[in-house]
């Protein structure tokens, strides 16, 4: 969704980019023994993720290999997950997360949520793209056969990216909205889960809030509390993931950055996913949000909480 604030990237293009001297390096970095990982995770690190696709081509038309198997060949562990995440094209990259959280046992909701929720009509379109050509099947499909009820319903209608992304505001629509959602829960046995998902599955942004704040005038609470009372499981998490993106995006992934870390264990690939992401898009705002909301900065936390050449990469991408 489109938020209309100034974007806060903290991996940028390289202006001076030379694809061949960088290829150059890496393949030096990896040659003979040892593995210089300082010199990867400068260049790496440094670059885009378009910037980095470049370098692998230049890499394969050098040397005759691939990159991102030598990469893999020479690195072990999450230290090797997050340089093969930020070596592959993020379209690539999300339908891969997206396909894992349903294949197997079980679905990670988390990461349904996580991308669906948040995510631009274009975005969601190039994702189910790349979904089709690598997996051969529709990301809807897969969604249909692997999530069930209420979530089903509101993750295949993101899925169909439909959202008005207009900044138009219409202050008495949304109050009618506002009444509709108040009808639709609150003021009825058992929830009307379709007029939840309709109204904040299609409405743009800024409408979204101004529907928001009347909800809160005629009830004298949030729409989050209600959310909280009305609705359990997955579909509650995913309609206040959507609250929670449209009132404070940069807040939203702050909250996820801290779960993946918070408690004994890290959610490793959550953490990755979130870093190799959101570095290109807003992760200023999100380092800011993180130090309001925990009272600590995310440097910090992530120093305590990951070691190694791992830590040393990730602080290099939010830097």
């Amino acid at each position: 969704m489109s938020y209309g604030y100034q974007l806060s990237p903290t991996v940028v293009p390289d202006p001076n980019f030379n694809a061949r001297a960088d290829a150059e390096v890496l393949r030096k970095a990896m040659k003979g023994w040892g593995t210089d990982e300082k010199s990867i995770i400068n260049v790496l690190a440094n670059r885009s993720n378009l910037q980095r696709q470049e370098i692998a081509v230049q890499f394969k038309t050098l040397y005759g290999k691939d990159l991102i198997k030598d990469l893999k060949s020479e690195l072990s562990g999450n230290f090797e997950d997050l340089v093969v995440a930020m070596m592959t094209p993020l379209p690539q990259y999300y339908a891969k997360e997206l396909h894992d959280a349903m294949s197997g046992l079980g679905t990670d909701e988390c990461v349904l949520i996580e991308v669906l929720c948040t995510m631009s009509n274009h975005e969601i379109r190039v994702i189910k793209h790349a979904y089709q050509t690598m997996y051969g099947r529709s990301l809807e499909d897969d969604l249909i056969d692997d999530t069930s009820g209420s979530f089903k319903r509101l993750m295949v209608s993101l899925c169909c990216a439909n959202r008005d992304e207009t900044f138009n505001v219409d202050p008495p629509a949304a109050m009618e909205d506002a009444k509709e959602l108040l009808r639709a829960g609150e003021l009825r046995f058992g929830t009307d889960e379709s007029t939840f998902n309709q109204i904040l599955v299609q409405r743009n942004v800024a409408q979204l809030k101004q529907i928001f704040a009347a909800y809160e005038n005629i009830t004298g609470h949030t729409i989050e509390e209600a959310i909280e009372n009305e609705f359990s499981g997955d579909i509650k998490k995913g309609l206040l993931a959507i609250v929670k993106c449209v009132k404070n995006r940069a807040g939203f992934f702050a909250e996820q950055l801290y779960k993946s870390m918070k408690g004994l264990g890290t959610d490793d690939r959550r953490l990755i996913r979130l870093v190799v992401t959101r570095s290109e898009v807003d992760m200023g705002e999100i380092k800011e949000a993180f130090r309001q909301q925990y009272g600590q900065t995310l440097e910090d936390f992530i120093a305590d909480d990951c070691s190694g050449d791992y830590k040393k990469c990730l602080l290099a991408l939010i830097s």
